[in-house]
């Protein structure tokens, strides 16, 4: 069976520590379902777009966020660019279709969330079928093999004994998050597939994380963290795999990105549930519509400046604008920061 070797290091507790203190207020923060929606569409734009660019995929975020709302055909891309940004859709939609707190990760899940990854980009016989060649890896400067896969031979042997780690009383007396960073690592070593590991991967250690109730509103987008740290997260992972005895610098750089995440996740929400409060205060003072266009824009771009409400208003005078932001302000709805022509105005 397998047996994950690791040591709890000072840096994996506290950032496990924070982690939970994250956690503890995003699910806790008043939040109107407006603004919950949100987070969780830009969550699955920038998931998809991460995980496929770790990958290779050419697409920019707008053009992942334009695939995704059923405008492939402004994309200028190859078929195959856009069916993996579909495929990876289609995985989050199986993750979240399924129940926290209520199953383990199996070997099924795995297939099928490969299935989803590979749908029409590998042929059939390769599809959620483990791999019948040997593979590895090039240092592309060098040209020296970096990491030499188990032979093929081996992979139903090693997939077989992970999953019954999964299964063990040594893997329920484990960390939740320590399990969903060992998944990452041993699938991603066993490499089980001809194409599809890292995504599979991927998508398996947030599972792990949503069968053990650390969903966290479905807000938080680990591949992010990835994508913008690729080589600390390639040179993690090759660690582990050329030497399987020690996880150690490979849990330390997950549970790092985990808080990075979550932290950022929950200072942005502070903010909305900030503006929520806000929100309701102002609800008892008297404002204008354009009062409210002006506030709306500001909730949404953070700021507003001179050449912005003139393109918001435009058949509206500075002096007239002026007037009203000098009224925001009176009435504490916002505050103005600079002077002249490079002011903006934010809210207070």
């Amino acid at each position: 069976m397998f047996k994950p070797n690791y040591q709890i290091t000072n840096a994996i507790l506290n950032n496990i520590a924070s982690i939970e203190a994250a956690r503890e207020i995003i699910e806790n923060a008043p939040l109107v379902p407006y603004w919950e929606k949100q987070f969780r569409e830009d969550r699955v734009v920038r998931t998809v777009h991460y995980s496929t660019s770790l990958e290779g995929n050419p697409l920019n975020i707008e053009e992942v966020r334009k695939v995704l709302h059923g405008e492939s055909g402004e994309v200028k891309a190859y078929s195959r660019d856009i069916q993996e940004v579909i495929n990876y859709r289609n995985v989050i939609k199986y993750i979240e279709s399924t129940q926290r707190g209520t199953n383990c990760i199996s070997e099924d899940d795995m297939n099928r969330i490969h299935e989803l990854t590979v749908e029409k980009i590998v042929p059939e016989t390769e599809v959620s079928a483990y791999r019948d060649r040997q593979w590895g890896t090039k240092n592309s400067t060098t040209g020296e093999i970096s990491f030499v896969a188990p032979e093929p031979e081996r992979v139903e042997t090693l997939v077989q004994d992970f999953f019954r780690w999964v299964g063990s009383d040594e893997y329920v007396s484990t960390h939740p998050i320590l399990r969903s960073g060992i998944t990452l690592a041993e699938i991603s070593r066993i490499h089980p597939y001809t194409e599809g590991n890292g995504r599979t991967s991927r998508a398996m250690a947030t599972l792990s994380l949503y069968f053990d109730g650390y969903d966290i509103k479905r807000f938080f987008a680990l591949d992010e963290y990835y994508d913008q740290n690729s080589e600390d997260y390639y040179r993690a992972i090759q660690t582990y795999q050329e030497d399987d005895d020690s996880l150690v610098p490979w849990l330390e750089f997950f549970v790092k990105g985990l808080d990075i995440e979550l932290s950022r996740v929950k200072e942005r929400v502070l903010k909305m549930s900030r503006d929520h409060k806000l929100r309701e205060e102002i609800g008892q003072i008297a404002l204008t519509d354009r009062q409210e266009e002006i506030l709306n824009y500001i909730e949404k771009n953070r700021s507003i400046k001179n050449q912005d409400w003139r393109e918001l208003f435009p058949d509206v005078s500075d002096d007239t604008i002026l007037r009203d932001l000098k009224d925001m302000i009176d009435k504490g709805v916002i505050k103005k920061e600079g002077k002249t022509k490079a002011a903006r105005y934010i809210i207070r």
